[in-house]
């Protein structure tokens, strides 16, 4: 199937053509719906998270002009993912997959602060600088590494399905993705961000 580029389903945004939503959803809605589901564990969840994330997606452009429009998209909808999970589990604390890819993470970025929705500006300040730190990472890493760790950690993805896409052992993803952690956290004290 051929797509629009993303510059072009842009354009639709600007003219407020709702052809934005349809080439978006066209082009993006299988990643997003998995990512979504990969949280969620929900088929109806994950597609109410994609359908929220394409609508915050049209309120939001204009004025915002991404530069990949997937990884906008992908964004949003992975925050209105985190979030209703964050809702359905608040009086359940602990457990699930979400939980322990945070607590993968926890050692390497900090515990973010109660309430992360309310941040105060300087913790806000903080959290920006932490994303700015770990994008610059990954810059700098390795191709393979690079997609391991944005499967795992941004899209979700079960390390028996990253070990069936990229055909390497268990063992492997679990060796790669300590091993990125340990470097991530020695580049985020370097910069001075850890916290």
């Amino acid at each position: 199937m051929n797509f629009l580029e993303d510059a072009n389903i842009l354009e639709y945004f600007f003219e407020r053509d709702e052809a934005a939503i349809v080439e978006t959803r066209q082009k993006y809605g299988g990643r997003l719906y998995k990512t979504a589901l990969n949280i969620l564990h929900s088929k109806e969840d994950a597609e109410e998270c994609v359908s929220d994330a394409l609508f915050k997606t049209w309120r939001a452009i204009p004025p915002a002009k991404p530069e990949h429009l997937g990884a906008y998209v992908a964004k949003i909808t992975r925050n209105a993912a985190l979030h209703k999970y964050e809702h359905s589990h608040a009086a359940k604390r602990g457990g699930g997959e979400v939980s322990v890819l945070l607590s993968e993470l926890e050692a390497s970025v900090g515990n973010p602060p109660e309430g992360a929705r309310n941040l105060r500006p300087e913790e806000k300040f903080e959290a920006k600088q932490v994303t700015i730190a770990i994008n610059n990472w990954l810059a700098t890493t390795d191709k393979v590494v690079k997609a391991v760790f944005v499967l795992r950690y941004f899209h979700g993805e079960s390390i028996a399905d990253i070990q069936n896409r990229y055909k390497i052992s268990e063992s492997k993803v679990k060796s790669i993705l300590f091993r990125a952690r340990k470097k991530l956290n020695l580049h985020l004290q370097k910069e001075g961000v850890l916290v």
